[in-house]
């Protein structure tokens, strides 16, 4: 009967997915559960729910899912695709609600049956993919009880069914926009010595900005310097008045994301004296490296052998960036990936591509995982 519910759904999430602080109808669909279940819940932003289970003991334990979907357009073609043009569950969110949704289920019957000492959280968090969604919500709620640890899981097509994968330490890196706004001075082509070139200060940005990887970050770590997009110019006879580039910048260490905020800083000064036209560089608020916990994570791991998960410990961190991040400031977190590759089924495509897809089946492993952190933690006296 679990299987069915979580396939079920999933499913219906997947057809009606939602953009970030736009998940209204996942939000109401949410509650409906909840309120099935008769777990109570607050709503600390316009989406998303905090759900919890108060237990007897002083202690308590805290469960996170993303709720969001990506501005992308389908491409499987199955009868459970998605409904709504243009945005998809392209990351898996919306098996990270089935599960945690599913696995509330269980800790309410342990409730109901005066089995449950802890209080136990179910945070379904919007907007992970932009906006910081995990930050906004602890800015506006308070925990009843702090949490000793947060836990959380997110699906993972690179790899194999059954398997979970972790490491201690940095799990996913810093992600940072950053963009850079140039103002020239136009002038006809036949008098281009009149004008500031758009065009030629964006062409000095562009290769200052990718030679900082090489000169100015440590060798020996991993970052990323990215150059998303750029353009200059308004016609073909007229000397460009106005440029563009942005990207994002991935790190694991906040020394080298300073320096890395430095150098562009500079690169925008430089280029207003050496081309006359106006360069500005801007950051937006990134998501900080995803830290896990030693005691957090060990604690997860341990449990993981309650399982028939495969545990894997990674050598290196993702670069990806990942909200969860922000849990760290609260209490001790952990962050797994949870297999979900089946080359038979054709499920072999990764991560924010339009044919993201898999087995309900494998949400199980998950579940259980909660199961037996909250099983081990119970124990704890």
């Amino acid at each position: 009967m679990e299987h069915e519910y979580v396939k079920k759904t999933r499913r219906w999430l997947h057809q009606h997915p939602e953009l970030s602080m736009q998940e209204f109808e996942t939000t109401a669909f949410i509650k409906r559960e909840l309120d099935a279940l008769g777990i109570p819940y607050d709503t600390p932003l316009a989406t998303g729910v905090v759900a919890y289970l108060e237990g007897t003991a002083e202690r308590a334990i805290a469960f996170r899912a993303d709720i969001d979907a990506l501005p992308i357009h389908e491409e499987n073609e199955v009868d459970y695709r998605s409904e709504v043009d243009n945005i998809m569950h392209a990351c898996g969110h919306d098996g990270h609600t089935t599960m945690l949704l599913a696995f509330a289920g269980r800790v309410k019957k342990l409730y109901d049956a005066g089995q449950l000492a802890s209080t136990i959280y179910f945070i379904f968090q919007p907007s992970e993919e932009t906006e910081a969604g995990a930050n906004q919500l602890l800015k506006a709620y308070t925990f009843r009880k702090k949490p000793s640890y947060i836990f959380g899981l997110h699906m993972m097509p690179d790899n194999a069914e059954g398997e979970i994968l972790s490491k201690p330490g940095p799990i996913t890196a810093s992600a940072t926009e950053y963009r850079f706004f140039i103002k020239g001075l136009s002038a006809h082509v036949a008098n281009k010595e009149q004008g500031h070139s758009a065009g030629e200060a964006l062409s000095f940005v562009l290769t200052q900005v990718a030679q900082i990887q090489q000169f100015h970050l440590p060798g020996l770590r991993h970052n990323i310097v990215h150059i998303g997009q750029f353009h200059a110019g308004e016609a073909i006879n007229t000397v460009p008045s106005n440029g563009y580039l942005e990207g994002t910048i991935r790190t694991y260490h906040a020394d080298d994301l300073a320096v890395v905020k430095e150098q562009m800083m500079k690169i925008a000064e430089a280029c207003t004296t050496l081309t006359g036209a106006q360069v500005e560089v801007k950051f937006s608020d990134g998501y900080p490296s995803t830290y896990n916990h030693e005691e957090a994570y060990a604690f997860m791991k341990s449990a993981s052998e309650d399982t028939s998960l495969q545990f894997i410990e990674k050598d290196e961190p993702y670069l990806f960036g990942e909200d969860f991040a922000f849990y760290g400031d609260v209490a001790p977190t952990a962050f797994a990936f949870l297999g979900c590759r089946n080359v038979d089924k054709h499920f072999v495509t990764g991560l924010h591509t339009p044919t993201l897809n898999f087995d309900e089946q494998v949400l199980l492993g998950g579940i259980d995982l909660f199961s037996a952190i909250l099983t081990r933690f119970e124990a704890v006296q």
